[in-house]
């Protein structure tokens, strides 16, 4: 089984937020990191934007990518939500286990996000 790392961008943190606790709650993702990037220059539509993002970092699986997309594409308000999968081509055994053990949707898990 192969291992991504996918990156996806939104406008707030609340989005951000959503977006990274749905991920990993669904078994999408065994982990989102959210970083708030701050500043972020894009061409949309003919014109030039300048906006402020927080940068999502899920780390998943091949099989889950599908799902993973899926529930960017549901989740976010962007008409064209970024989503770039990255193969893993290196990494430990045990954490690239734990990814894979994270996403099994027949294991034990309790889906309750403890506080932050």
């Amino acid at each position: 089984m192969g291992h991504l790392i996918v990156l996806t961008t939104v406008g707030n943190e609340e989005q951000a937020n959503l977006l990274a606790d749905e991920l990993v709650v669904r078994r999408h993702a065994a982990c989102v990191h959210v970083v708030k990037v701050g500043r972020t220059v894009y061409r949309w539509q003919g014109r030039v934007f300048d906006d402020n993002e927080y940068l999502l970092i899920s780390k998943t699986t091949d099989d889950e990518y599908p799902a993973v997309e899926a529930t960017i594409r549901e989740l976010s308000t962007y008409e064209l939500p970024e989503t770039l999968g990255f193969k893993v081509h290196r990494g430990s055994a045990e954490f690239l286990d734990w990814i894979t053990a994270s996403l099994d949707k027949d294991a034990e898990f309790s889906d309750d996000i403890e506080p932050r």
